[in-house]
């Protein structure tokens, strides 16, 4: 029988440490680099405050990397630099889209300046007269002339979309049907093609 207190048993931090420990001392002996560290300097390690301690230096921070985001995405509007182009406009399909649409002439650029035209003359011009007859069909005239070149155009970029891509995304054709709709130089992305400049 032996006297005294009895010896505890290991915990099972105790252990961990033991088998850290020997990890350290098989790694020293065949030369791979430093020991390993024990599971408590790894917690501590990963260990990352949930709440800032400095708050407004965070706040801070957060803002500047939004505005640096913000003005790259500004800069890609002009350059076209996929990276950090809007999710609606990033993908080889739509820059197909848009170098087809930016490279032809459409009908649909000026739609806006006619409605714009026709608005003016109706406040002048008395609804009951001849010549705001001949301004509504005039301006009928020509939202037809555009729904027809939209439809041509469609038909005309899925076509190259498909000979290209195989299958067409869903959406694209939409997208550049669209931006047919508006006035060349204030489209975005701006145009990095010129008139007739189609991509191949």
């Amino acid at each position: 029988m032996v006297f005294g207190r009895k010896k505890e048993a290991p915990t099972a931090q105790d252990v961990v440490d033991q088998q850290a420990a020997q990890a350290a001392a098989q790694s020293e002996a065949l030369g791979k680099g430093a020991p390993t560290p024990k599971r408590k300097a790894q917690e501590a390690a990963r260990k990352r405050p949930l709440v800032p301690e400095d708050r407004k230096a965070s706040k801070a921070a957060e803002r500047a990397a939004i505005a640096d985001q913000r003005l790259k995405m500004r800069q890609a509007m002009d350059t076209g630099d996929e990276k950090f182009l809007p999710i609606r406009d990033k993908g080889p399909q739509k820059r197909f889209a848009r170098d087809y649409v930016d490279a032809r002439f459409s009908l649909g650029e000026y739609l806006m300046f006619g409605a714009l035209v026709f608005v003016i003359i109706s406040l002048v011009v008395p609804s009951t007269s001849e010549q705001m007859i001949y301004v509504l069909g005039g301006f009928w005239v020509m939202f037809l002339a555009v729904f027809v070149d939209v439809f041509i155009l469609s038909r005309k970029l899925r076509k190259r979309l498909t000979e290209k891509f195989g299958e067409v995304e869903r959406g694209t054709v939409w997208y550049g049907s669209m931006r047919s709709l508006q006035f060349r130089k204030l489209r975005l992305p701006k145009p990095q093609v010129q008139r007739g400049q189609y991509p191949s």
